[in-house]
C-alpha cells in the first residue's frame, strides 16, 4: 500500500518547541516496521518553525515573517538530523523535499516532484516533505501542511492519507469544551453538517486546525484515497489504521 503520513508539530514537539523524544522515536520505529512489511510511505512533516523556536530559546512562536523564516531555517536542520539519525537505526534512508505552492501549481515543477518521489520510492528511500518555510512567505501565512499532504497523496496516487495530530479524530463538538462530544469513527461523505463541527487552530506552535483537515479530506477522498485523522501521541495506531481497523476518524474515498 502507498501511504502518506502527515505529522503535526504537536506530535513532534512539546509546547516549548523542544523535541518530544518519546513520540518521534516510537513514530520512527513504527514507520520503519511498516516499510519492512512492504508498504511505500511518504512523510509530510510539520515542525520546522516549532523546533526552531525551541532551538533558539524563543518564548513563543514568532509573529513577524523574518523571525519565522529564521526559525524555520534552524528548525529544518534539527528536524532532518533527527529523522536521519532515528531511521538510520532501522536501516532506512531518508530524503528531504522542500516545496512551495508554485511547485504544486506549476505543471512542469509538479511533474518533476512526482518523478523524484517515484524514484525515491523505487530506491526504498523514505521521502520527507515539508513546506519551504525559509523562502515561501505565502505558505507560512497559510500554514497548511494538511492541504499539502492531501495534494501529495493525490499526486502520488496514494491509497491512504494519515494525519497525525493532537486529537483522537473528528468529534461532534470541541471535546476540550464540551464533555458530551463524541468521536465520529467514519465519515462516508463530507456534508455541511460535518463542516459545521470543525474550526479553530491546534496548539500554540502549530497553525492547522480541524477545518484544514476537512479540506484535506475532500482533496484526498476525491483522488481515491481514504484519509484518517488520529492521535500522534500513539504512533502504534498506524498498524491498526493500515489494517483498516477502527482508529481515529476515517474519511472514506469517493465512490466513482
Amino acid at each position: 500500500m502507498r501511504i502518506v503520513v502527515k505529522v503535526g508539530t504537536s506530535t513532534l514537539a512539546y509546547q516549548s518547541g523542544r523535541l518530544n523524544i518519546r513520540h518521534i522515536e516510537a513514530l520512527s520505529k513504527t514507520v520503519s516496521d511498516l516499510k519492512n512489511a512492504g508498504h511505500e510511505i511518504i512523510f509530510v512533516s510539520s515542525g520546522a518553525i516549532g523546533m526552531g523556536v525551541g532551538k533558539l530559546g524563543l518564548s513563543e512562536r514568532p509573529s513577524d515573517m523574518p523571525t519565522k523564516q529564521a526559525a524555520a531555517a534552524v528548525g529544518q536542520c534539527e528536524l532532518m538530523y533527527t529523522y536521519d539519525k532515528l531511521f538510520s537505526e532501522y536501516n532506512h534512508t531518508v530524503a528531504q523535499i522542500l516545496l512551495t505552492g508554485e511547485d504544486m501549481e506549476n505543471p512542469a515543477r509538479h511533474e518533476n516532484f512526482i518523478n523524484t518521489v517515484q524514484r525515491l520510492l523505487q530506491l526504498q528511500v523514505l521521502p520527507i516533505v515539508n513546506e519551504n518555510d525559509t523562502v515561501s512567505t505565502s505558505e507560512i501565512a497559510v500554514g497548511d501542511n494538511d492541504t499539502l499532504a492531501a495534494l501529495v497523496a493525490a499526486g502520488v496516487k496514494a491509497e491512504l492519507l494519515i494525519l497525525l495530530t493532537d486529537i483522537d479524530g473528528l468529534y461532534t463538538a470541541d471535546p476540550h469544551k464540551d464533555p458530551t462530544a463524541r468521536l465520529i469513527p467514519t465519515v462516508s461523505k463530507i456534508t455541511d453538517e460535518i463542516r459545521a463541527v470543525a474550526g479553530g487552530n491546534g496548539s500554540k506552535l502549530s497553525t492547522g486546525g480541524m477545518a484544514t483537515k476537512l479540506q484535506a479530506a475532500e482533496i484526498a477522498t476525491k483522488s481515491g484515497a481514504d484519509m484518517v485523522i488520529a492521535n500522534g501521541s500513539e504512533p502504534e495506531l498506524l498498524y491498526s489504521i493500515v489494517e483498516g481497523k477502527p482508529a481515529g476518524t476515517r474519511f472514506l474515498k469517493s465512490q466513482k
